[in-house]
């Protein structure tokens, strides 16, 4: 059975980690950097705070926070992490987010995780 070592999992954790500079809350889901800090960006939280990499699977935890800026008007769909070039990661909310600007918005813990399966 093939396998990806523990340490290659944390360092792409880690770099996300280390290079995340905003969360942004979008309407659909991003693909560029672009989209997600421009184009389908409601609102966005400047430095959030991340843990680990720790857990089986490996995985890291953004905490909670009520201090997002909303800039847009719209239902944020999925959320996505950016350095201040790269699109780092993205993924679905729970529930969509009723986002207003210029009003605050927080977010609950959540996790990225790196499961690995390997065909």
């Amino acid at each position: 059975m093939a396998s990806i070592s523990i340490n290659v999992k944390d360092a792409s954790l880690n770099y996300i980690k280390m290079q995340t500079t905003e969360l942004h809350v979008c309407s659909q889901e991003p693909t560029t950097y672009s989209e997600a800090s421009l184009n389908y960006s409601l609102g966005y939280k400047t430095g959030p705070i991340i843990s680990g990499p720790f857990g089986d699977p490996r995985n890291i935890q953004i905490q909670s926070f009520d201090d997002g800026i909303a800039s847009g008007v719209g239902i944020g769909t999925h959320w996505a992490l950016v350095s201040a070039q790269e699109l780092l990661a993205t993924g679905l909310l729970d529930e969509g987010v009723n986002m207003v600007g210029g009003y605050s918005f927080g977010s609950l813990d959540f996790q990225i995780q790196i499961i690995t399966e390997i065909i």
